[in-house]
């Protein structure tokens, strides 16, 4: 299953606008709650000019990106751990997803109106980061309460994991989110995984600004800004309206148009890049005779056997080793041939970690 990032906030911060831009997947947009109730789904391409050197020199039929799914969920309110609006079906669908990408709105707009009826961008992230720390401390009780039962009968076996839920629990009720103490050590890691806890998931925060604040960003956006390098995580300023409405567009019009507001790129690219690095992603490439250049995706870390197991199964069980080289040093020796010449192609095996940016030919028993 490909790992995937959800767009989540409160009603009416763009987050659909957002989601169609990137996947111009052209889901309903309205200005009012709850226009999206089940989640959306959708796969963006990853701009990676690596890639588009590899095909200008190998000249294949097929180009084939890497990608991201970005699932669009429904708005958040106050309430949502207690059923409230969408609530349940919200924190259902977003312990399905591998990471978070906050939404906050920092655009001005008559016509749309604000759930709680003003614009304060840090505010909407407490009331989402309240809403979700309790439901996890629902979670971490529910736990709590089934350890303490069968520690009755075993009660060695749950020693630590009894104090461990405890410090949680406590940790959540004084308004923490998860994701430090599952960072904490392997325990916790297991703990925060098995329970699916909201709060622990990778994130980070997309501001969604309006046109007039595409250079200097704007205050809230700032806010943002300053929160997420206080915590650690990624920010993305973006205005989803106007990168909606490009989506459209000739890729040269488009381009022409963001040169105009002197914007060197698309925000969807730098939003879609750090979705990328906060899944802990890396991309490697293959080529395939002179039909075929792909990016694949793989988490950072894996073994040139769960890299071959990406592009086919029989590749992982069969694998017998793996042909490597830079992508850079495959451009600079102007072919693969060339490189194998010149020495620069290395032979991996089964416990080689794949680097970012390596291509990689595999060889196995079928």
């Amino acid at each position: 299953m490909a790992l995937q990032i959800g767009i989540v906030g409160l009603p009416n911060v763009g987050k659909s606008t957002l989601f169609n831009a990137l996947t111009e997947a052209g889901v309903s947009v309205a200005p009012y709650p709850f226009t999206t109730i089940d989640p959306n789904r959708g796969v963006a391409a990853v701009p990676d000019s690596r890639l588009t050197a590899l095909a200008q020199l190998i000249g294949p039929e097929t180009v084939t990106p890497a990608s991201v799914e970005f699932v669009d969920i429904a708005g958040l309110v106050r309430g949502s751990h207690r059923g409230e609006g969408l609530g349940n079906r919200f924190l259902a669908h977003i312990r399905d997803v591998d990471a978070v990408a906050v939404v906050v709105r920092c655009f001005a707009d008559p016509d749309v109106a604000h759930v709680d009826g003003s614009l304060d961008p840090l505010r909407d992230i407490e009331v989402i980061d309240l809403e979700l720390i309790l439901a996890d401390l629902g979670t971490v009780q529910r736990r709590l309460e089934k350890a303490r039962t069968a520690a009755k009968a075993r009660p060695r076996d749950f020693t630590a994991e009894l104090a461990a839920l405890e410090e949680l629990e406590g940790h959540l009720q004084r308004g923490g989110r998860a994701d430090a103490w599952a960072s904490r050590g392997e325990l916790e890691a297991a703990l925060a995984a098995e329970m699916h806890l909201l709060t622990a998931k990778r994130r980070l925060y997309v501001a969604n600004i309006g046109e007039e604040d595409l250079l200097a960003g704007g205050s809230g956006a700032q806010a943002v800004a300053r929160l997420a390098e206080a915590e650690g995580v990624p920010c993305v300023a973006i205005c989803a309206q106007l990168e909606s409405d490009l989506a459209g567009w000739d890729a040269d019009e488009a381009a022409e148009y963001r040169a105009t507001l002197a914007l060197e790129r698309s925000g969807l690219e730098a939003l879609v890049w750090e979705g990328y690095r906060t899944l802990d992603l890396i991309t490697f490439f293959t080529v395939v005779g002179g039909q075929e250049v792909r990016a694949w995706s793989v988490r950072r870390g894996a073994t040139a056997p769960e890299a071959a197991g990406r592009v086919h199964t029989d590749m992982q069980r069969g694998f017998i080793r793996a042909l490597v080289i830079h992508w850079q040093a495959l451009v600079d020796a102007g072919g693969w041939a060339a490189a194998r010449e010149q020495g620069l192609v290395r032979t991996e095996g089964r416990d080689y970690c794949v680097q970012d940016g390596d291509v990689c030919t595999f060889r196995f028993n079928p």
